[in-house]
């Protein structure tokens, strides 16, 4: 017979994109079965639910929100695409304030279309230009910005911020309660500089979301699905909560997860896997 999943710890919560095949009040009932607290959702299901119905719906089931999924993309050179990127950001905070969340996760955009000077610097300082923007309106929403770095092989069309030490050097030029940084060990766990630049961030306040993603080879075409169920890879899961913790942090560690092999099974069976591995692996 086999054994009933077991109940998740306080601490864990699960990003709707790893069970996307569930529908909102699907993932809500999920939650509430095993005992999952904490819920990281993405704007467009929220969006395509109603954000304030999907708000009602969370709230009644007692689940918080640990972060909203994404804001970002500030990279356009052109005037009219920067205030496109900004007004589509002001509207995410107000969702992530709507949800109930403090933590709107940010990925920065990559190189624009066409973009023949290849400028990378240049383009992490319009992250910054439109942060200076954006920054003020979500903190006086009671919401923090959470900037994520991406692995280096999404610089190019996704994120030209690529290390933790980028995140973080862009968001201590504001004030901790406002920008922060949102460290996935999918995408660092590989840089020798982002125990130093985690246990900097951690020590600050600026630690504001931890994600939790195996890496596992080989990745599949387009490598934005290669995310692999915790234990399956290379990281060390104990190790990035353990230094986390110990640099104070203590909030909810979301596990988030791009598989479309996971995407494919039954979103209650993965979910209780996850918790299964989540404790195995990380606790």
């Amino acid at each position: 017979m086999t054994p009933p999943p077991p109940r998740a710890p306080a601490d864990f919560s699960i990003n709707q994109m790893t069970v996307k095949q569930l529908s909102l009040p699907e993932l809500v009932t999920a939650c509430a079965d095993l005992g999952v607290r904490g819920v990281g959702l993405w704007r467009e299901p929220v969006q395509e639910y109603g954000v304030e119905a999907a708000a009602k719906l969370v709230r009644g089931a007692g689940l918080t929100v640990t972060t909203l999924c994404r804001g970002g993309f500030f990279t356009a050179r052109d005037p009219a695409g920067r205030a496109r990127a900004l007004a589509d950001n002001r509207a995410a905070v107000d969702e992530a304030a709507t949800l109930g969340t403090d933590t709107l996760v940010l990925v920065s955009g990559g190189l624009p279309a066409g973009d023949r000077d290849r400028d990378l610097p240049t383009a992490r300082e319009r992250v910054a230009d439109a942060l200076t923007e954006l920054a003020p309106y979500a903190a006086a929403r009671g919401v923090r910005l959470a900037v994520e770095p991406l692995h280096p092989m999404y610089a190019a069309d996704r994120c030209v911020v690529s290390t933790l030490t980028q995140a973080l050097d862009l968001a201590e030029r504001f004030p901790a309660d406002q920008v922060g940084v949102c460290a996935d060990t999918y995408h660092i766990w590989w840089d020798d500089q982002a125990p130093t630049a985690l246990t900097r961030a951690a020590t600050t306040g600026r630690l504001h979301a931890l994600q939790l993603a195996d890496w596992t080879t080989p990745l599949p075409h387009g490598v934005l699905t290669g995310r692999g169920q915790l234990g399956d890879g290379t990281v060390d899961f104990r190790f990035w909560r353990s230094l986390a913790e110990s640099a104070g942090f203590t909030g909810p560690i979301e596990v988030e997860l791009f598989n479309d092999g996971l995407w494919a099974e039954d979103g209650r069976e993965v979910l209780g896997e996850t918790v299964r591995r989540y404790l195995e692996h990380a606790c």
